[in-house]
């Protein structure tokens, strides 16, 4: 696993390491510089270059910079520095003065094959403007291979937000380790590839993120045992269609088959009993009441009330009906619940508090809509709060919750988890049903609905790459991530034990 901090749980990390280990500030900013420049070198090296301009700040990402530059001049690289800063940080003051090179303070008509970014690091909590803004509009401008330092100038560092404007890097040098801002909302678009630089700050004090690895989730996946049956793999019931949405059953059925559980049940009205007849054989169909949609019937749902995992809600309708049987398996269920779209929509209809009264262990796998509507927080908030709002609600109602988007954010049992695997090809719809298909399947064969959700969205993620590198962006659907599931799976497998 590694480990990302907000950015106050990285402050707080440096003071520890320079207050109470008695380590010097300027040691920990030579050695970021030195860093920086060990990543710089390796790029004159990939583009055949040897100069670059470091743009500089005055606080201490600008101290950074500073430093890289006299170390990469003393390399030999032809290095200029531009700084329009009036005011500079005493360390960042103390490296100024050790470079001898020159010191621009407008910005130059000629061209670098490199730029450096040091202008803000992490703490920048207000819209940029003034001189900076300008200095970040010339960056982007200059045509050059862009060096962030940390984090692109203008990023958020908790909730990955761009502060008015942003510089666009091709590379960021993420000082100490990740920060929750180069993974969310914007951050992936703005930092280009991120290289995580130890220098030293202990972060083992801070309970931070963790984004899994294959050889992480690989652990989830032992061999297994020949002498075994399809009752030791577990059974999932899945609660799912209406005649409005009737793929969302089959989507999410048939990535449970790929997910390895030992029993699949697909429950649907048996008003369309007919409609899914036949279409996946090895899946055990039961019919509940309702004609076009499901009709609360607690005999019905005594049926999957002895199975190790149910999954409920895709495409259902966000009825009462469907807010009387997520009551019903929430106060009488004891396995794992698994609940998504019209379940969480139902929820936020008729009220959230029945979760406090559940029985059983449950994960919620909302998307940004429908977590808006399930905690009252618009879109913005949500987007602001970074990786605290769900884990508020995690911690409010006793659940886990998978927020949905391009990195999403589990949390669970204490724990917060960063999903960067996936691809744009799958925002698309039936995608959040076959990632609920594959989680079901896992929780039923005896994994936690936090270790679920997190295998699952990482082995969905990786279908979704896989997808893309053959099928493009564009043409790739829910069931072409059904069919690569394998495939990722062997993949993470395969990388996993090497490692």
């Amino acid at each position: 696993m590694i480990k990302t901090l907000s950015s106050a749980q990285m402050r707080a990390c440096d003071r520890y390491t320079i207050d109470t280990l008695g380590v010097p500030s300027l040691t920990l900013m030579e050695r970021a510089g030195g860093s920086i420049a060990a990543e710089t070198q390796k790029v004159f090296s990939a583009l055949g270059v040897n100069e670059a301009l470091v743009v500089c700040g005055g606080g201490n990402n600008g101290g950074d910079g500073f430093v890289a530059a006299r170390l990469l001049q003393e390399a030999g690289a032809d290095v200029q520095i531009l700084c329009m800063a009036e005011k500079f940080s005493p360390d960042c003051a103390a490296v100024k003065e050790k470079f001898k090179g020159e010191i621009l303070q407008r910005m130059p008509r000629r061209r670098y094959p490199v730029i450096l970014d040091c202008i803000f690091g992490t703490g920048l909590s207000r819209p940029v403007e003034g001189t900076e803004l300008s200095l970040i509009r010339f960056i982007n401008a200059a045509g050059a291979f862009v060096i962030s330092a940390d984090i692109p100038s203008g990023l958020n560092g908790d909730n990955g937000l761009v502060m008015g404007e942003c510089v666009r890097a091709d590379l960021t040098v993420a000082v100490g380790g990740y920060k929750h801002g180069l993974l969310l909302n914007d951050g992936g678009e703005y930092c280009g590839a991120v290289v995580a630089a130890e220098i030293g700050i202990d972060t083992s004090r801070a309970a931070g993120a963790y984004i899994a690895e294959d050889k992480d989730i690989a652990a989830f996946f032992p061999e297994r045992k020949r002498n075994s049956h399809k009752g030791t793999y577990g059974k999932v019931s899945i609660i799912a269609g209406s005649r409005a949405y009737s793929g969302a059953a089959l989507l999410a059925a048939s990535a449970a088959l790929r997910g390895g559980a030992g029993y699949v049940e697909l429950c649907v009205p048996s008003g369309l009993f007919s409609v899914y007849a036949g279409k996946l054989p090895e899946v055990i169909l039961t019919s509940f009441s309702g004609e076009d949609a499901f009709r609360y019937c607690e005999e019905n749902l005594e049926k999957v009330l002895s199975g190790q995992c149910v999954v409920a809600g895709m495409g259902m309708g966000a009825s009462f009906e469907t807010y009387k049987m997520v009551k019903y398996l929430l106060e009488r269920y004891t396995g794992r619940l698994v609940l998504d779209a019209d379940a969480l929509n139902a929820l936020a209809r008729y009220g959230t508090d029945i979760l406090k009264e559940k029985k059983c262990a449950v994960l919620l796998t909302p998307h940004i809509k429908e977590f808006s509507r399930l905690s009252g927080l618009t879109v913005k908030e949500i987007s602001e709060r970074g990786a605290r709002a769900p884990q508020e609600f995690s911690a409010a109602y006793g659940v886990s919750v998978l927020l949905k988007s391009a990195v999403s954010v589990l949390c669970g049992e204490e724990k917060i988890f960063f999903n960067v695997r996936g691809s744009a090809c799958q925002a698309k719809g039936g995608s959040g049903d076959v990632l609920s298909g594959v989680i079901g399947s896992l929780a039923a064969q005896g994994r936690s609905v936090t270790d679920a959700a997190l295998a699952g969205s990482y082995l969905c993620g990786v279908a979704g790459e896989l997808c893309e590198q053959e099928l493009g962006q564009y043409s790739v659907t829910a069931g072409d991530a059904i069919a690569h599931i394998p495939a990722a799976l062997r993949h993470i497998l395969d990388n996993g034990r090497k490692n």
